[in-house]
């Protein structure tokens, strides 16, 4: 679909003209463009992903968080197999107690539950599918759904690109007999996870609210949204410890992290290559 098409789509759902289409640049996803109409309304609109149903699958998990009401996302207007239109949200600076209403809002977003792991479709984590619907043992069972949906996916994802050598296979095939054992005692309901929150996907609005952004959502362990957290800068200190008086967390979870890290470390494995390697075969040997 080209822009002008694009556009005529937004104009007809609309009822209004756009005048101006500022290019926010883009990751290495998708393009981002600031619609403006000739009303004054202004739109974040998404396009160019490749990956198929990609745009459908994000608006579905921006408005599943939604119903938490209890963290910032935007709204979607439309969403289409080539295009996304969601709200747009002027950024803002943040307020000295940003990160604590924000690990508390997030506390919050995490008491929000499902009767099962994993979610009614399947989505994205980044670039790489990631399969949510379970099996009936899945569905019931974290430790079977975390290590089948989440670890082995990635595991053979990367042997299909010949990324895996003999310090990782060997540590996988030891990790295959213990994955229960290592995570025993964080047994909990599902929570509603934005499924990969780092740095680069929450944004500050103009009143200093957190707003989540890019989900990859589905129903989890919410140790595992804290563990992303951790990768690739982390967050402050004062965001973990709000979490914690809101929403203290199972004995055990500093040792379980690494697991968790483990799954999105293999994703940049299969996305940009050998660069992970390393950290992907130290986060599996350090419970072996």
């Amino acid at each position: 679909m080209s822009a002008s098409e694009i556009i005529t789509k937004i104009e007809d759902w609309a009822g209004k003209k756009v005048v101006n289409l500022v290019s926010l640049g883009g990751g290495c996803i998708a393009n981002a463009n600031r619609v403006s109409l000739e009303s004054g309304e202004s739109y974040f609109m998404k396009h160019g992903a490749n990956q198929p149903g990609m745009f459908l699958r994000e608006a579905n998990g921006l408005q599943e968080l939604e119903k938490a009401n209890c963290i910032r996302v935007p709204k979607v207007y439309l969403a289409d197999e080539k295009f996304l239109l969601l709200e747009y949200i002027e950024p803002g600076p943040r307020t000295p107690d940003f990160f604590y209403r924000f690990g508390r809002q997030l506390a919050q977003l995490h008491r929000y539950s499902a009767q099962h792991f994993g979610f009614y479709e399947d989505n994205y984590i980044g670039a790489t599918p990631q399969p949510n619907l379970p099996s009936r043992q899945e569905a019931n069972n974290w430790f079977d759904f975390y290590y089948n949906k989440r670890l082995l996916y990635q595991y053979k994802l990367a042997e299909k690109k010949g990324l895996v050598g003999d310090e990782l296979k060997n540590g996988f095939l030891m990790l295959d007999t213990r994955i229960e054992e290592m995570m025993e005692g964080s047994e909990e309901p599902p929570s509603l996870l934005h499924g990969d929150l780092w740095k680069g996907n929450f944004m500050v609005d103009g009143n200093s609210n957190p707003c989540l952004i890019d989900p990859a959502t589905y129903y989890g362990h919410r140790e595992a949204e804290l563990a992303m957290t951790k990768l690739f800068g982390g967050f402050n200190e004062e965001f973990y410890s709000a979490y914690r008086s809101s929403y203290p967390l199972p004995d055990g979870y500093d040792h379980r992290e690494n697991i968790y890290m483990l799954y999105h470390v293999l994703n940049h494995l299969n996305l940009f290559g050998n660069s992970y390697y390393g950290q992907a075969v130290r986060l599996v040997w350090s419970y072996l």
